[in-house]
């Protein structure tokens, strides 16, 4: 499979699609973005938007969110999810790889990252990709 990946600098009617058909199977209580939505998220400072792409479609997604913080530069990587059609032809590994590449350049000091217990297959490719797990309690306020 014939992939690249690109970092995203405007959000296009093509960005626009491909979140419509990615995001649900990423999670099935993300709501749809719509165009102005996709261009706040390309426009944000702090997003680096990455996606994987064959010569007839997006594959993947990938944001990167470089967070100046007063203990010094992190970052984290967000939302990755491969068109189910694209699974197991190392997309996501490619988006990774680029994300990582980027934070460095940045200085980041650390880049975390967050995946469900029940995807195994991310999760071996995070492993592989040298993330560890960490020990933390994570605490979410839904408001």
């Amino acid at each position: 499979m014939d992939i690249r990946v690109e970092v995203v600098q405007e959000a296009g009617p093509e960005l626009v699609d491909a979140f419509g058909r990615l995001l649900p199977q990423l999670s099935s209580t993300a709501a749809p973005l719509d165009r102005a939505a996709v261009e706040r998220l390309v426009a944000c400072d702090a997003n680096t938007l990455l996606v994987a792409r064959t010569p007839e479609a997006i594959v993947g997604t990938l944001v990167l969110v470089l967070l100046p913080l007063p203990s010094g530069l992190r970052a984290r990587i967000e939302d990755v999810v491969v068109d189910g059609a694209a699974r197991g032809h190392g997309v996501a590994a490619l988006l990774t790889d680029e994300a990582l590449r980027i934070a460095r350049k940045a200085g980041a000091r650390t880049i975390d990252l967050t995946s469900r217990p029940d995807r195994t297959a991310a999760n071996r490719l995070y492993e592989r990709a040298g993330f560890r797990r960490r020990e933390s309690t994570v605490y979410r306020f839904e408001g």
